[in-house]
């Protein structure tokens, strides 16, 4: 859903042609010298505020003290002012580093830019992707639009069931985003034809970003990406994007002598069995890549081919990204014989049928991470200091094992697994919340309703529904569909088909991201947009569509009263109606009346609006 909604953040901005053109020009293979004119656009600064406002670490603050909420008091012009002059005379200021516990007892090292620079560093990220992406391999999964690790579990499960690959070379990188070769990173960058010399000295001042240590001292990397950091899931697959390749081409990408017939799979994808069965009657190690982030996996037909392929990798990383992989949690699995882990999931081949398939559960690590976070919750449900804030943490749980559900829901045995935590919770339930706990009760929330409503192991607390752990079915990963991109409009129709403007919506929505109010917030300005974008530019009221000079932007409480410039206080209305709900005068009201003519429900809708502001009711 974030993922839909940053594609029509675009749109609202009228960037996304502009976005389409950098990714048809990169699928050509151009190079790009003038992209600080985009990233420096008022339109970009603009849509990069709406991307992160919203993000949880928004409101994390850097080390001068500034988060999210400082910025949206800032207009529009202000806001694009300070960016336009930072990108003109770059100099980031110091990455706060804190240290993010692990569930291993280790910490994970987070680098947490200011405000500003995470600002600068989104304006970059809008423009570079689309570059980026018409590069990356097919197989690339982690931190890319459009992609997930439901796509990277189900390449997993065909090449294990469909392409019969039951070797897998089990790669663990030792601290990749720690050690990221700076020099090598822009080199990749400008092979990837992002040649503006400009944007290529701000991200070496990014690279370069001293760090404050959580003691207070001071660190200048020389090499590595923060962790945190908006741009570097991005800079990590530019440099990986290469091992991607080199694999591709040892076997994939491999050109055969003669030409060979492909056929169009149902999805958009090459059946490429043809070419696959030419190759084999070479000498050449079948190998297939499936990478999530700096997690990859290569699958191989035969031990002696995984046994090369692990020590060529192990030599490639050294010499050419002068990276380092672990000793430890790297090796070749025989998948008919062990499990590999992969993303929380343990996968291994077995034999059903007279074929081998997919058997997978949550690995242990996840198991037992699950069970620890959801006791904990249960503890806060327990301590709550009254009804309203045990419901929250109510809601929380459930939320929390809907989430769980959600992403563990592709193991093919995550019934067995999830029953496991359920029989640990159903003791802590008993011990913690003791005689609360009842069988019968009323579900009123809808997706509970429909996902857990039929289970006899729901419980209710002060007739609150928890949702069970232990209540799941399976279900199979799908491939990503081939044309689905969001920087092409066939790809697009495939992301959104249910959420189209007509014409005259779109452009008022452009004019209105353009406008300008003086003395307001960014944040009025941007929810503004929001709001005649949900309310499909319709007035709140009337239900008529508005052009640009009847839109207002009504404060349900007023700002004189307290009230504030967030989504929630706002509401898209027609002029007269905002000049009806503000009057006072007897005839003022009945003019507008008469101009307006309310039914019952419209009157009720002005009546309640007046109420809030502060005027009596109609």
């Amino acid at each position: 859903m974030t993922k839909r909604k940053k594609l029509r953040h675009s749109e609202y901005y009228d960037l996304q042609g502009c976005f389409d053109e950098l990714y048809a020009k990169s699928k050509q293979g151009d190079v790009f010298t003038n992209l600080m004119e985009i990233i420096s656009s008022e339109e970009n600064i603009r849509l990069a505020y709406r991307n992160i406002k919203r993000n949880s670490g928004s409101h994390t603050s850097g080390v001068d003290k500034l988060s999210i909420k400082d910025i949206e008091k800032l207009s529009a012009e202000k806001l694009v002012e300070i960016i336009q002059r930072k990108l003109k005379f770059y100099k980031p200021k110091a990455v706060r580093r804190v240290e993010i516990p692990k569930p291993n007892g280790k910490t994970r090292p987070l680098g947490i830019p200011t405000i500003v620079d995470r600002l600068v560093q989104q304006c970059i990220l809008q423009v570079l992707e689309p570059i980026c992406e018409a590069k990356f391999h097919e197989r690339s999964n982690g931190f890319r639009p459009n992609r997930s690790a439901e796509h990277a579990l189900a390449q997993c499960y065909k090449m294990i069931q469909v392409q019969k690959l039951y070797f897998v070379v089990d790669v663990d990188i030792k601290g990749f985003f720690d050690n990221v070769n700076h020099s090598k990173l822009i080199r990749q960058m400008w092979a990837l034809g992002i040649r503006d010399k400009q944007l290529i000295c701000i991200i070496k001042e990014m690279l370069k970003a001293p760090i404050v240590m959580p003691n207070g001292s001071t660190q200048h990397p020389t090499k590595g990406t923060p962790q945190g950091g908006i741009l570097s899931p991005l800079l990590a697959n530019i440099v990986l994007n290469e091992l991607d390749w080199w694999i591709s081409s040892q076997w994939e990408t491999m050109p055969t002598h003669s030409e060979i017939k492909t056929t169009e799979g149902k999805n958009g994808t090459m059946c490429l069995s043809n070419v696959y069965k030419a190759l084999r009657k070479s000498t050449l190690k079948e190998m297939h890549i499936v990478r999530y982030a700096d997690d990859f996996k290569i699958f191989c037909r035969k031990r002696s081919d995984a046994d090369k392929v692990f020590i060529a990798v192990k030599q490639w990383l050294k010499d050419r990204l002068s990276l380092e992989i672990s000793g430890e949690k790297s090796k070749v699995v025989n998948l008919k014989r062990h499990y590999s882990e992969f993303l929380g999931f343990k996968l291994k081949a077995v034999r059903k049928g007279g074929k081998f398939v997919v058997r997978s559960h949550m690995s242990d690590k996840a198991i037992k991470r699950v069970a620890e976070k959801l006791k904990g919750q249960i503890k806060a449900i327990e301590h709550s200091e009254n009804v309203i804030s045990e419901k929250e943490e109510i809601n929380q749980y459930n939320l929390m094992v809907a989430g769980i559900h959600n992403y563990y829901q592709y193991a093919t045995f995550v019934n067995i697994d999830c029953m496991s935590i359920q029989f640990q919770l159903n003791t802590v339930l008993r011990n913690r919340l003791k005689g609360r706990l009842k069988n019968q009760g009323t579900v009123s929330r809808k997706y509970i309703a429909q996902r857990y409503g039929n289970s006899k192991m729901i419980r209710y607390i002060a007739d609150e529904p928890l949702c069970p752990i232990g209540y799941v079915r399976t279900k199979n990963p799908m491939y990503k569909k081939k044309k689905v991109c969001k920087y092409t409009a066939e790809g697009r129709e495939e992301i959104h088909r249910n959420l189209k403007f007509d014409e005259t919506v779109m452009t008022v929505l452009h004019m209105l991201a353009r406008e300008y109010l003086p003395h307001r917030s960014v944040e009025y300005m941007d929810n503004r947009v929001s709001l005649y974008a949900a309310q499909y530019g319709k007035c709140a009221v009337t239900g008529k569509v508005l052009w640009i000079d009847e839109i207002h932007c009504h404060h349900k409480k007023p700002l004189s009263q307290g009230g504030t410039d967030e989504y929630k206080n706002l509401i898209i209305i027609h002029i007269d109606v905002h000049r009806l709900i503000h009057a006072t005068k007897t005839e003022t009201i009945q003019a507008y009346l008469n101009k307006i003519k309310p039914n019952k429900s419209q009157l009720k809708k002005i009546n309640k609006l007046r109420v809030l502001a502060g005027n009596t009711a109609i």
